[in-house]
């Protein structure tokens, strides 16, 4: 299991997308509160469940994370992290790589780091999604999540997408071992 972290608009989603590409990988879907976006559909995005669902698979135990994250909850499925000799990876934040961490689940941590808190804040900008005030929430809790990236096994900078693809590549599959 490879767990891989970092703040919104790094970039992990492109870096992720390309590490799937390689056979025997498979992403985690996680269980969300939030409604979906347009471009998303249950069971391959996300599972999109209610609040009382979210409460009911945290209470029977179905979660092997969870976090709240800007007024909703995301967790991690048990049924999501298992296959045959499959890499599964997990793209959760650093909450959740510490509860991944903290109940001795065997995991390789991924932290994907910005080049700079300047380019972050130009890549947010540029994506032209969100207002000033959301803006400077996720750039605040970026801060907070780069603090904590000596928490992880390995940190990728991707101030280079196709460099920091090969880095995570290189990293991932020669310390996992998927079946090819």
């Amino acid at each position: 299991m490879v767990v891989i972290s970092g703040p919104s608009g790094v970039g992990k989603t492109t870096l992720i997308r390309d590490l799937l590409s390689e056979p025997g990988t498979r992403l985690a879907v996680s269980a969300t509160t939030r409604p979906p976006r347009n471009e998303e559909s249950d069971g391959q995005h996300y599972h999109f469940v209610s609040r009382e669902r979210f409460d009911e698979m945290r209470t029977t135990g179905e979660l092997l994370e969870w976090a709240e994250v800007h007024g909703h909850f995301y967790g991690t499925p048990r049924s999501e992290i298992h296959g045959d000799d499959e890499l599964v990876i997990l793209d959760i934040d650093v909450q959740g790589h510490r509860s991944v961490k903290g109940i001795g689940v065997t995991a390789i941590g991924v932290f994907i780091a910005p080049p700079s808190m300047e380019e972050l804040e130009r890549r947010l900008r540029g994506r032209e999604s969100e207002h000033e005030g959301a803006l400077r929430v996720r750039l605040e809790g970026a801060a907070q999540e780069l603090a904590a990236q000596d928490e992880y096994d390995h940190i990728v900078v991707n101030d280079d997408v196709e460099t920091a693809k090969k880095k995570l590549r290189e990293l991932v599959l020669a310390q996992s071992g998927p079946a090819t």
